[in-house]
């Protein structure tokens, strides 16, 4: 089913999952002071900070430092981290094509030259429900499903197929058995774990695109954004004046994150 969110007229100002994350009940609890590039979160609140010399490090929810990725030079420059699961964490390194999968320790377990396979575009990559890997194979226009060893397991329809306008994914997220292709020109698109389009929403130029619970989940310079899928409405809520000149924001269950100028801040639940 499409929704096609510029035929909405109304828009209704309410949050259900972020409200909580713009109110007060949230507040200021640790600032990480860091030469940051990028960072993400798991699931148990540990943060992996890329500093801008493509230094990967991990802190525990105290912001204890547990272990740095020390294979920086290696393999170029990591285009994305992956932290679905904290036991096999995934680093894309676009340039190269390749996958690195690293335990909780940051050790490599494994890595996968895309290019050795035959695939050579691929801008999206995520791990999968059953710990095999999600990959959009930009020149095949395929979704496809791999295996450690790069064992092709499934793989969609053409897209060329299904849609009129290729869809330019730059995130995939599996969760609650359905796989999200974020495309921020495009929207999202909804696939089951066999590859069947079950939906496509226009949730067009959202930065910070998360899934929380089938919440789809994002922002844009003024406001957070939320849409549930099966609704008919984004729902909306201003951004609290201390996310405003956040170059990431990361929202989770119980946590805020918030990526500034060299630093981090986290914002929790009082």
């Amino acid at each position: 089913m499409r929704f096609n969110f510029l035929l909405i007229i109304s828009l209704f100002f309410i949050l259900q999952t972020a409200r909580a994350q713009n109110d007060s009940s949230f507040s200021l609890t640790r600032t990480m002071q860091a030469d940051v590039a990028d960072f993400t979160v798991d699931n148990v609140g540990n943060v992996y900070l890329l500093t801008k010399n493509n230094l990967l490090k991990k802190f525990d929810q105290n912001g204890d430092s547990v272990t740095v990725f020390n294979a920086v030079t290696r393999f170029g420059d990591i285009s994305y981290i992956d932290v679905s699961n904290p036991l096999k964490i995934l680093l894309y390194y676009k340039d190269f094509a390749t996958i690195v999968e690293v335990d909780r320790f940051l050790n490599i377990l494994n890595t996968i030259d895309l290019r050795s396979l035959g695939i050579f575009q691929v801008k999206a990559i995520g791990l999968a429900y059953d710990n095999n890997l999600w990959i959009y194979d930009e020149l095949d226009a395929k979704l496809k499903r791999i295996g450690d060893d790069g064992t092709l397991i499934d793989q969609t329809t053409d897209f060329r197929q299904l849609f009129d306008t290729i869809p330019d994914p730059s995130l995939i997220t599996d969760q609650g058995g359905l796989v999200y292709l974020y495309d921020v020109a495009k929207g999202v698109y909804v696939f089951d774990h066999y590859g069947t389009l079950k939906s496509h929403v226009q949730l067009n130029g959202w930065r910070d695109f998360t899934v929380i619970d089938k919440n789809l989940v994002g922002r844009n310079d003024r406001y957070f954004l939320k849409y549930q899928l099966g609704k008919i409405t984004i729902q909306q809520e201003p951004l609290r004046d201390a996310y405003l000149n956040a170059s990431k924001i990361k929202i989770t269950q119980s946590a805020i994150y918030v990526l500034k100028k060299n630093m981090l801040e986290i914002y929790t639940r009082r």
